[in-house]
């Protein structure tokens, strides 16, 4: 680890075992409204930040109501998850606390909005090892673009080639070596066709954070 000063943690399927919740929480919300989705909507909206996906649904699907409602009214949705259910993938504590040991600086950065993912951390007692929470929303920008990443580490202080990303979407992880970043892929079920690609792409690929005890990380 000593070439390694910065840690950049996607959240949803990296530090939160949450993206089985994800894969139908649109279709859920759609269903609320009486509207049908369509097989797609996962695939699609995966790539965007919370306000990029209530704009795509407001579109596609003709909502008559603002991209900031329906963000909101999406968000509401998911609060009694964020806030009392979705607990830390097995094994992500014991890695957190072990590179906060080394030095290591540590920051998020999500697609999700900040208050859920912010209560959620904090009851699971995750939000201290985190320097600072950046999402996709207040940054205007989604994870297609590896603007996020880079904005994290100029915070941390580190250069791009002492940081590393954690990931487990395929498009974050190509925006993220596209930048420079060296990548550390966690296997998540939502992501199951794209492993092989996955593989191909990622400095480091762990089936579970267990794993690091036995192939620790550089």
């Amino acid at each position: 680890m000593e070439n390694i000063k910065g840690a950049i943690f996607d959240c949803d399927g990296v530090l939160l075992d949450s993206m089985q919740m994800w894969i139908g929480a649109d279709a859920e919300y759609l269903l609320s409204l009486g509207l049908t989705p369509r097989p797609d909507i996962f695939d699609n909206i995966r790539p965007l930040s919370s306000l990029e996906s209530a704009e795509y649904l407001r579109t596609e699907y003709s909502i008559p109501i603002s991209t900031e409602q329906i963000n909101d009214e999406r968000n509401r949705m998911l609060e009694d998850y964020y806030f009392h259910k979705t607990m830390p993938k097995v094994g992500v504590i014991p890695l957190l606390e072990s590179l906060r040991i080394r030095g290591v600086k540590m920051c998020i950065a999500t697609a999700t909005d900040k208050y859920l993912v912010e209560a959620a951390l904090k009851r699971c007692d995750m939000l201290k090892y985190f320097e600072r929470l950046f999402t996709c929303s207040e940054e205007n920008t989604g994870k297609s673009s590896p603007d996020i990443y880079i904005r994290a580490a100029a915070f941390l202080g580190t250069e791009i080639n002492e940081t590393l990303v954690f990931e487990d979407a395929l498009h974050a992880m190509k925006s993220a070596k596209k930048a420079g970043f060296q990548v550390v892929a966690i296997y998540d079920q939502s992501e199951y066709d794209h492993q092989d690609e996955i593989k191909s792409i990622c400095d480091y690929y762990y089936e579970s954070w267990c794993m690091t005890g036995d192939n620790p990380l550089p």
